[in-house]
């Protein structure tokens, strides 16, 4: 069994993303269930962390004792990760996955911005 999340992974968590919002946000634990391959039928469930943020979710879970994941989605059509499979450090991923989601929403505005003018 994958252990939880501990203090210390939580305290990470909600540091990171106050730095990054500017203020506290909520989370939520939540368990995911994932593949154990990468094309396997057969999943894993994985103590997981929930948070959403102007209409972007986004979850970061726990594969191992220090491996973790993270994506982020807005619909079941809009589903985006790191690229990487796992980490094995919590704040790069987290930090990672928080980059990325902004290069995205950046390269969104752009292209809506060009279709306006």
């Amino acid at each position: 069994m994958i252990p939880d999340f501990d203090d210390a992974e939580i305290k990470i968590i909600d540091d990171t993303l106050k730095e990054r919002y500017g203020v506290a946000q909520e989370t939520q634990r939540c368990d995911v269930e994932i593949p154990i391959e990468e094309d396997d039928s057969e999943t894993i469930e994985c103590p997981s962390i929930y948070w959403e943020h102007n209409g972007c979710h986004f979850i970061l879970g726990k594969i191992d004792d220090s491996k973790y994941f993270s994506q982020f989605f807005y619909d079941d059509k809009e589903q985006f990760t790191t690229g990487s499979k796992s980490y094995s450090d919590l704040y790069n991923c987290l930090m990672t996955t928080l980059q990325v989601q902004a290069d995205h929403e950046r390269e969104k505005n752009m292209k809506q911005e060009s279709l306006t003018t």
